[in-house]
């Protein structure tokens, strides 16, 4: 089903120099094992994050008691951070199913083998992806 819809892809994309399904099959073996290492990670944090104890703090003086805070804020954001790269590795992986995979979202052309092959999580074109960080 995915070289099927792969094949109905737009000429935009195939204006550029058309990717291989063995290209296909290494970036979302790229994408795959990086996500097993990030739920990993996942996982990790979130065992130590739930391990910390609400009384680990008692008898601590007030900068102890902040740095516990703060290293638990970090962390918590850090697995946020990983669970985002997650989902934008997942979507990445259903782009390439639907066969959508390095057509930029915003104008619909071709996103450039080398900038997928740099960040394979990418969905927008370099101009696009400008244009919005002017923003």
């Amino acid at each position: 089903m995915a070289a099927t819809a792969r094949a109905g892809k737009s000429t935009a994309v195939q204006a550029e120099e058309a990717w291989t399904e063995e290209e296909f099959a290494a970036v979302r073996s790229r994408l795959d094992k990086e996500n097993d290492e990030l739920r990993a990670d996942i996982a990790r944090s979130e065992s130590q994050i739930a391990s910390g104890d609400i009384t680990d703090g008692a008898g601590d003086d007030q900068a102890d008691a902040g740095a516990k805070t703060y290293e638990r804020e970090r962390e918590i954001a850090l697995t946020l951070n990983t669970r985002d790269l997650l989902a934008q590795n997942e979507r990445a992986i259903a782009r390439i199913d639907a066969g959508t995979y390095g057509v930029c979202e915003s104008c619909h052309k071709p996103i450039g083998k080398e900038r997928l092959k740099a960040f394979p999580r990418a969905t927008l074109c370099v101009a696009c992806k400008q244009r919005e960080e002017r923003r």
